[in-house]
């Protein structure tokens, strides 16, 4: 796995992480007959909130993004995207594990939502997180702080 490390994010920061979003959800929008070139980055932008926001830079370039924003009950894990040619590499696995375990300090439940089929939620699933709801686009999960992770399998030669 490469070198890694969280910066928060800042202002400057929207367009890089919009498009980067319009690049990753881009599959599994047009699959589910959602995708927007537009709405996609707009959508961001609208959410986008730097003090919440964390950049991931690898060998000290942009990578990817997360957030983790204060809700009434618990924290909503958002806008988490890497880069296509980093996904797979653990990277977003220690990510994930890093926030998680900040809010498993805290005592704090994790909420997030996933688009329905994306390959996205089997991370989520392995650590810890559970279906709560889910509509025709999206999957609603949650997870009680202090759930045990579920490492991946691994293969061996």
């Amino acid at each position: 796995m490469a070198d890694w490390e969280l910066r928060p994010a800042s202002a400057a920061d929207v367009e890089t992480v919009a498009e980067l979003r319009a690049v990753v959800l881009r599959a599994d929008l047009e699959r589910l007959g959602r995708y927007d070139e537009r709405r996609v980055r707009q959508r961001l932008r609208d959410g986008f909130a730097p003090a919440y926001t964390w950049v991931v830079e690898v060998e000290g370039a942009f990578a990817g993004c997360v957030a983790l924003r204060p809700g009434e009950d618990a924290h909503w894990l958002e806008h988490f995207y890497l880069a296509p040619h980093l996904q797979g590499s653990g990277i977003g696995t220690a990510v994930l594990r890093e926030l998680l375990d900040r809010c498993d300090r805290d005592g704090t439940l994790v909420r997030l939502n996933v688009l329905r089929g994306s390959p996205a939620r089997r991370l989520y699933e392995r650590h810890g997180f559970t279906l709560e709801t889910e509509d025709q686009v999206d999957v609603f999960m949650v997870r009680a702080p202090g759930t045990i992770t579920v490492e991946a399998p691994t293969l061996s030669m």
